[in-house]
């Protein structure tokens, strides 16, 4: 399938729009303040507003935008919440997510690779965040003990990851690929939640320990 080239940001913030992906203000005002421009390696930069991933080093890619809005629409995070960013990479989705919460709200973005973590903090080190953070993951998934009001994972998952639900606060959502479709879950209760499945995307794979 032909991907979309787009000549600058608001270019390709006018098409995800119009495509549907992109609707709600603040996430609109977000892809404004955080262009992808800053995110994408050198040598790459013809590439900056193709609507498809990129390669960004160790395996990994930037996501193509407008997965990243639709994904960011489904996660509905407000300001002041504290969000997980689960495969953090290039920093992108983190600092997008900063700026959708706001200085009052937490962000904070796990990733493995060591050399991404350091890419990450220099990629948002510009904008001024002080309430997002990016930090080398462990082997177990996201955070245990610590909880979030939503949780965004930017891999695929083999199956659905349980443990993750001990991270959201009542009421959270989390967002994430399991195999080829994305699924977004709503902590209704400690023992209830809501499920729903979009189909039809593929993204790298998650690594963590299942133990």
């Amino acid at each position: 399938m032909m991907r979309q080239l787009y000549e600058d940001n608001e270019t390709l913030i006018e098409g995800m729009k119009a495509s549907g992906a992109l609707r709600t203000p603040r996430i609109v005002e977000a892809f404004r303040k955080i262009d992808r421009r800053y995110f994408v390696p050198e040598g790459l930069e013809d590439a900056v507003y193709l609507d498809a991933p990129l390669p960004i080093g160790a395996g990994q890619t930037i996501s193509q935008p407008s997965t990243v809005a639709f994904m960011l629409e489904l996660l509905g995070a407000r300001e002041g919440d504290r969000v997980l960013d689960i495969g953090s990479g290039s920093g992108w989705t983190a600092a997008l997510l900063g700026a959708i919460v706001g200085e009052h709200g937490e962000v904070i973005g796990l990733e493995r690779q060591e050399a991404l973590v350091a890419k990450g903090r220099k990629n948002i080190a510009p904008f001024g965040f002080r309430h997002v953070s990016i930090e080398q993951s462990g082997d177990a998934l996201g955070r245990p003990g610590d909880t979030f009001d939503r949780i965004l994972v930017s891999a695929s998952a083999p199956e659905i990851p349980q443990q993750l639900f001990a991270q959201l606060k009542p009421g959270g959502v989390l967002v994430i690929p399991v195999r080829n479709a994305v699924f977004r879950f709503t902590k209704l209760s400690e023992t209830e939640i809501r499920q729903e499945e979009y189909p039809g995307f593929a993204f790298v794979p998650l690594i963590y320990n299942n133990g």
